[in-house]
């Protein structure tokens, strides 16, 4: 830690002082790679008011009003804790004094059963920043990288509050959900025996990241109401590149890699882009295509750095998708995170007069019918091939039995829900049927 100890959140304000948190500032930076990056802030979440803006220019004002109005939580906030006033969820670097529960958890944090929800709480909302803290220490990467502690902390801190609290699903406790994975996968065997410091490194960054600052909202939502990211990206990948670029802004902010020399610096912005654009789920046939090619070639070679970044990308699609590869009470509870997130979606079009997008019709898409058909089409095509890669590890044998008997219950569930629907109906047209044969016995 480099003789720095915190005790307790009560020294936020000395953290605040060495500049956690900033004030937005432009919107884009581009930096000495050319690479285009977007600072902390630049886009604030989401104000639905935004639409249909001609029938509620009353309550929304002259562009300038509507940029104060998106950028005010933010500062607000900002200088609160600039002034030294501690948030409810105060943050906290990692010592003795934090809580028992939670440092027995991370002495099982590489265990599949993993209960991120628990270990959210216990840390008091602060599960990305304690559990990434955590991880770099493990797997040595602040030794052999030379980080300062505090600068890594304030990074981690950045990126943990860009993410959207808001969002049933895509928020910081998605993304810790989905390093912990990442610390799963890079552990297999077959892996992890070719991996280098810098491979782990950004496999864990690229996961904390690669949702971060997610409106809650899809790509063909920001493309059909004309934001202003889907114009900067020309509707190609547009979240994943907000994605990517946002990290790169968090990290140049920070310094966090200010010591490392400039081509290192480049190459890992590099890296990290290409690791958080594999994420968009448009890819995954071409992603998957690729990996059958390799397997059944049998050419992968993992002491080649292009080949280990291949499958790197590839352990983080898997990582992003595996909800329905973990136990029943822990999938579940993702389900309906990312469903009620998909209605919230589709009741906004609807409000705003847009076409409903897939999935997102909660009158028609229910729970058990989206999950079935996503674990068919999407996380069992990925999730067996690269079980073929690993070569059947018990993680991956596990993974494969919680998505079969996720499944199952799924469908069971839909059954029940269509054999409920049917009796309601038939219980409608008996009664429809009695009525008018009461109508008739009355009519003279």
């Amino acid at each position: 830690y480099r003789n720095v100890k915190m005790t307790s959140a009560s020294q936020l304000p000395l953290l605040t002082s060495l500049g956690i948190l900033c004030f937005a500032g432009d919107a884009r930076v581009r930096g000495q790679t050319g690479v285009l990056s977007e600072r902390r802030g630049s886009y604030p979440f989401i104000d639905f008011r935004l639409l249909n803006n001609t029938t509620l220019s009353g309550e929304i004002g002259t562009k300038k009003k509507v940029k104060r109005l998106l950028s005010f939580q933010r500062y607000f906030h900002a200088s609160r804790l600039l002034r030294g006033i501690v948030p409810q969820a105060s943050l906290y670097l990692l010592d003795e004094d934090y809580l028992g529960q939670a440092r027995h958890m991370l002495s099982k944090v590489g265990m599949w059963d993993f209960d991120i929800f628990l270990f959210d709480r216990l840390t008091n909302g602060n599960s990305l920043v304690t559990l990434l803290c955590h991880l770099f220490n493990v797997h040595g990467l602040i030794h052999h990288f030379q980080l300062d502690m505090v600068t890594l902390h304030r990074f981690l801190v950045m990126v943990q509050e860009d993410y959207h609290s808001q969002n049933p699903y895509h928020n910081a406790v998605h993304a810790a959900d989905v390093t912990q994975a990442m610390h799963c996968y890079l552990r297999e065997p077959k892996l992890a025996n070719f991996l280098t410091p810098s491979d782990i490194m950004l496999g864990l960054l690229a996961a904390a990241a690669h949702d971060v600052d997610h409106p809650g909202v899809n790509q063909p939502f920001l493309i059909k109401t004309k934001h202003h990211l889907a114009s900067l990206y020309q509707n190609v990948s547009v979240l994943e590149n907000h994605h990517w670029r946002s990290t790169i802004g968090m990290l140049r902010e920070s310094r966090l890699l200010a010591h490392l020399p400039k081509e290192v610096t480049q190459d890992i912005e590099q890296q990290l882009g290409s690791l958080i654009l594999a994420t968009d789920i448009n890819r995954q046939n071409e992603f998957l295509i690729r990996l059958k090619s390799h397997l059944d070639n049998q050419d992968l070679r993992l002491e080649d750095a292009q080949d280990r970044h291949f499958m790197l990308q590839i352990a983080l699609k898997c990582a992003d998708i595996c909800n329905p590869c973990r136990l029943w009470d822990l999938s579940k509870q993702w389900s309906e995170r990312v469903c009620e997130e998909f209605y919230r979606q589709g009741d906004l079009e609807q409000k705003f007069e847009l076409e409903i997008s897939p999935l997102c019709n909660q009158q028609k898409d229910t729970i058990p019918s989206i999950q079935i058909g996503f674990m068919t089409y999407i996380v069992e095509p990925l999730f067996e091939r690269w079980a073929q890669f690993t070569g059947d590890t018990p993680l991956s044998e596990n993974m494969l039995n919680h998505l079969r008997r996720n499944k199952a219950k799924w469908r069971s569930l839909l059954h029940k829900q269509h054999s409920s629907s049917r009796s309601n109906d038939h219980s409608g047209q008996v009664t429809g049927s009695q009525e008018q044969t009461l109508n008739e016995e009355e009519t003279p």
